[in-house]
């Protein structure tokens, strides 16, 4: 069995535990017995593990390794628990994962440590043979409370939006606000739970802003990578950093967080809070994915009135649908901003 082969299984049954024989004889073109047969030498080495028999069976990853651990916040350091829980568990993983999981995992319990004010931060971490996902949680005030606190915000769900931007903290004195910016992007799924919201960077680097009907209390931070990810994490700062410096001076904004639902982004308020801190950047990229239209005055604020109240920050407008792109070209009186500096994100 090819390594490709073999990741291609761990996938499918990843992404469902049921019907997987067929669904890989269709795919690979083999016979349902053949692809019966994968499965059993996968499940012989203990990869994999099964429930239920005949059709009705059902598919696992078998977990490879599992920590947990509760910490006193008080006196705690990041480091200890990388090194103490975490990196023992990957050091069999290829040097640029390993960083990236070193980097995350640091960023997020020293966030815990510094600004939740829990008594107690609590950290796991799992593994198959495809991924590793690992969680910080405490019990504190909750984000995206604290972040409508320190930013005199109207919602909490504006503390996402601008979560999403980066360069945000509480702490200047002691913070660059860079960590959950560059923790989700580093990352293949990054999630964020505090309160009855639920902020998500998904395997498609979307980040989407979901609503539960539970107030669950403090905020969890749940990552997950894949075991032999390519990403480096040199190329995600590379992203975010100007032509020819190395400073954090570019930032991908998606506006649709400046959408409650139920509404329309028309208003000059709306554009001042999409804007804020804007100045902070050279270059934001102003992705529009799932913004169907917006008004004149919501446009005019945006492209007109802020950019030339700050001619040092580039504003790029894309996956701009037809009414919005019209919009756009108003306020602007003209073309659209070529994207020159934009990298594939």
């Amino acid at each position: 069995m090819t390594a490709d082969l073999r990741r291609s299984i761990l996938a499918a049954i990843a992404r469902d535990g049921s019907n997987v024989a067929a669904r890989l004889a269709e795919q690979h073109g083999v016979s349902r017995q053949s692809a019966s047969a994968w499965l059993a030498k996968l499940k012989r080495e203990g990869i994999i593990t099964s429930s239920g028999v005949g059709r009705g069976v059902r598919y696992q990853l078998a977990v490879s390794a599992s920590v947990q651990e509760v910490y006193e916040r008080a006196g705690l350091n990041e480091d200890r628990v990388w090194r103490g829980l975490v990196a023992p568990q990957l050091a069999d993983l290829p040097p640029n994962v390993r960083d990236v999981w070193h980097y995350a995992v640091t960023e997020m319990v020293n966030n815990a440590i510094d600004h939740s004010g829990s008594e107690r931060i609590s950290v796991g971490m799992v593994r198959d043979a495809l991924n590793t996902s690992a969680y910080v949680a405490d019990e504190g005030e909750g984000i995206f409370l604290k972040i409508q606190r320190a930013l005199n915000l109207y919602d909490p769900r504006e503390a996402i939006l601008e979560l999403a931007k980066g360069k945000l903290t509480t702490d200047p004195a002691n913070h660059t606000g860079e960590g959950i910016f560059f923790s989700s992007k580093v990352m293949d799924a990054f999630d964020i739970r505090s309160g009855k919201l639920h902020f998500v960077h998904d395997d498609w680097g979307t980040d989407v802003l979901l609503e539960r009907a539970a107030d669950a209390p403090g905020t969890l931070v749940l990552m997950r990578l894949a075991n032999d990810s390519k990403r480096t994490l040199q190329e995600v700062f590379d992203q975010f950093a100007a032509p020819e410096e190395y400073t954090f001076a570019k930032t991908i904004v998606p506006v649709k967080l400046a959408q409650h639902e139920g509404e329309k982004l028309v208003s000059r308020s709306q554009a001042k809070r999409l804007t804020m801190r804007f100045e902070r950047f050279q270059i934001v990229v102003l992705d529009f994915a799932g913004v169907e239209e917006i008004g004149q005055a919501f446009a005019d604020e945006v492209f007109r009135v802020f950019q030339q109240a700050h001619p040092g920050t580039r504003l790029l407008p894309i996956n701009l649908t037809p009414a919005v792109e019209k919009m756009v070209k108003r306020a602007l009186g003209g073309g659209i901003p070529k994207q020159d500096h934009l990298e594939e994100h």
